[in-house]
């Protein structure tokens, strides 16, 4: 089993992902914009022909699925998202500071990354896109957090 989580925007979902796709060093397989649906689709407004239905990204063994989305078919996508975050996870403090870093560009840092109980390295942020994000470096089995 997979689970994948899908992220929902109002006509960035491209960019969004294809800053992802930089950041992460993944690879978006599916892009398929509202222009490509079936004709019995009923979304004819022009401002949707670019935004897209479906895209996917992958990012090693894992992925992410976003769509673009407007109020009148997500009626709460122009809300804060909240109750959730897209959570990385490495052994490499230096590669989770730089997702951590590159990620917070033109969003806001909600807890700066640092040293915790649990981790030698965990930051939490929401990008530019407002999708929250919390990175987190796993310790080794002979790690032990700095003494306060």
């Amino acid at each position: 089993m997979k689970i994948v989580t899908s992220l929902s925007f109002q006509g960035q979902c491209r960019e969004a992902f294809e800053f992802y796709a930089n950041v992460l060093g993944g690879k978006i397989t599916a892009a398929i914009p509202y222009s490509d649906a079936p004709p019995d689709m009923p979304i004819t407004n022009e401002k949707y022909k670019t935004w897209l239905m479906h895209c996917w990204l992958d990012v090693g063994d894992q992925s992410l699925m976003g769509a673009d989305m407007d109020v009148e078919w997500a009626p709460n996508v122009d809300k804060p998202k909240n109750g959730f975050d897209v959570t990385l996870h490495t052994d490499d403090i230096d590669q989770a500071r730089r997702w951590f870093e590159q990620l917070s560009e033109g969003g806001r840092q909600v807890m700066p990354f640092a040293e915790t109980f649990w981790s030698p390295g965990y930051g939490a942020l929401v990008d530019r896109f407002g999708v929250p994000w919390m990175v987190n470096t796993v310790p080794s089995a002979d790690w032990k957090p700095a003494q306060g």
